[in-house]
């Protein structure tokens, strides 16, 4: 029996909703298994895995390499500083500039967690091709646009916080972010 436009169409409906079930099962268990061995975030379990490979790295260059904003990495950085796991120093040279690195208790923690879903997904992105890349952008773009939340701030997967800068959320529909 021959499938009909119909028909095929109810498939790719389907299969496209399967994975994104598949995604958004993919990164909870990521992040979940990272919660569970150290007791962070899938940002500050990725932030210290960025760390652990550059440091000591720039606070914006931290930020430039995980795609967020400079003032959300200074929140994770806040945190991941205050239990110990990172140290930020400023420079003597200019006092604009702040390098963050890993303290031991950090290096021990980032050599316990697993990879982040965060991780995976930068580093498959990265290797797509341009046109490849440009597709995926689009319907990810048109998904956001069917939820009618193009202008809610950006949350860090399975994280509260938001990538934006303080007080700068663009959203003209008015929609403060939260789902309801």
């Amino acid at each position: 029996m021959k499938e009909t436009p119909l028909v095929r169409r109810d498939h790719e409906i389907a299969d496209v909703l399967d994975n994104l079930r598949r995604v958004f099962k993919v990164v909870h268990r990521y992040s979940k298994r990272a919660e569970k061995v150290a007791g962070l975030t899938g940002p500050q379990v990725w932030a210290m895995k960025v760390i652990a490979e550059s440091a000591p790295i720039r606070v914006t260059d931290l930020a430039r390499r995980m795609y967020l904003h400079p003032s959300t990495v200074v929140g994770i950085l806040d945190r991941l500083e205050q239990q110990a796991r990172v140290v930020r120093t400023r420079s003597e040279k200019d006092r604009r500039v702040v390098t963050v690195a890993l303290t031991a208790k950090g290096r021990e923690t980032v050599s316990k967690v697993p990879q982040i879903a965060q991780g995976l997904l930068l580093s498959g992105l990265k290797e797509l091709s341009d046109a490849d890349l440009l597709t995926v952008s689009g319907g990810l773009r048109r998904l956001v646009g069917i939820l009618g939340v193009e202008g809610m701030p950006p949350p860090l997967l399975l994280s509260p916080e938001v990538n934006a800068p303080e007080g700068k959320i663009n959203d003209p529909g008015g929609r403060t972010g939260e789902l309801v």
